[in-house]
């Protein structure tokens, strides 16, 4: 398995290094709002986030890439990261706009991320990793990686599978997806063009009023791979787990020194992870980044 100092080494060596930002999704804002669980997810988890009372979240809406100096124009995949704070404790949700994900191992993941900012080594990638042909087609399908009017008209996947325990024990393998609510019609007036346009335009859209998300919850069928990120899950055993409503931006919980951390194994009583080894991987590349940008 590859060091995890190695990983940040090698996603710095793709971005540069910069002093106080994440080694990916450098550039992004945070936001507030609650989380209120459905009864369709009461009967499959017994949670405390999914009781039907709402909780606080915090939000942060994020470019993929590792440089927090790109605009908000340049192409990216983006990122949604929920933290539902329950009363048990935090679950955290790590979503993205692509919605296959392309690469089963953190040494393919780097190696990814590292071949595609050079466009003679991308194709050569490509060749060694066949397999991840369909989800790359399918993030061009989809725009995944475009320049957004908004944040908030995009849906967010979270790649990870999750067991969900009822009052009962009995298990239930789950996959996120983050639909938005948000229409055309919600557009605030003016022209957002600058390098932070969209957290510009998010700002001026919650102050008319809240930016919600219906949290759908794709159960698995016989033969759906809870542990393989790269598992394709079908629609039709599908339920709605709950609904967000972001309300308002929040202060930069990490200008003063404070630290945040969006961790997907980050669950609670009622959540077990899957053997998805980019899942098991990633609190380890993540203590090695926040090492990094709070070091003095």
């Amino acid at each position: 398995m590859l060091d995890p100092r190695e990983a940040i080494d090698r996603i710095n060596r793709a971005y540069g290094r910069h002093a106080g930002h994440r080694a990916l999704h450098a550039h992004g804002s945070y936001y507030t709002g609650t989380f209120t669980g459905s009864p369709d997810a009461r009967r499959l988890c017994r949670a405390a986030a999914f009781s039907g009372d709402p909780v606080p979240v915090l939000v942060r809406w994020s470019n993929a890439g590792g440089d927090p100096r790109r605009p908000d124009k340049a192409p990216d995949i983006r990122g949604m990261a929920v933290k539902i704070q329950g009363p048990d404790g935090d679950l955290d949700l790590v979503a993205q706009t692509q919605p296959r994900f392309p690469v089963r191992t953190p040494d393919d993941f780097i190696s990814l991320v590292q071949a595609s900012q050079h466009r003679l080594t991308f194709p050569l990638w490509l060749l060694r990793h066949p397999s991840a042909l369909p989800a790359l087609r399918e993030a061009v399908r989809s725009r995944a990686a475009g320049s957004p009017f908004s944040y908030a008209e995009l849906s967010y996947f979270p790649i990870h599978a999750y067991g969900w325990l009822d009052s009962a024990g009995d298990r239930t393998w789950v996959r996120y997806q983050l639909v938005p609510l948000a229409a055309r019609s919600d557009r605030p007036e003016g022209v957002f063009g600058g390098p932070h346009r969209l957290s510009d335009e998010m700002a001026a859209r919650l102050a008319a009023g809240p930016v919600g998300y219906d949290v759908l919850v794709k159960k698995a069928r016989p033969g759906d791979d809870p542990h393989d990120p790269m598992s394709v899950w079908g629609d039709v055993n599908a339920i709605t787990a709950g609904r967000l409503e972001i309300t308002a931006p929040a202060d930069d919980p990490e200008r003063d020194g404070g630290v945040v951390v969006f961790d997907p194994t980050r669950v609670t009583d009622g959540i077990e992870l899957s053997d998805d080894p980019i899942l098991r991987y990633r609190p380890t590349a993540y203590s090695e980044s926040v090492a990094r940008r709070t070091a003095t």
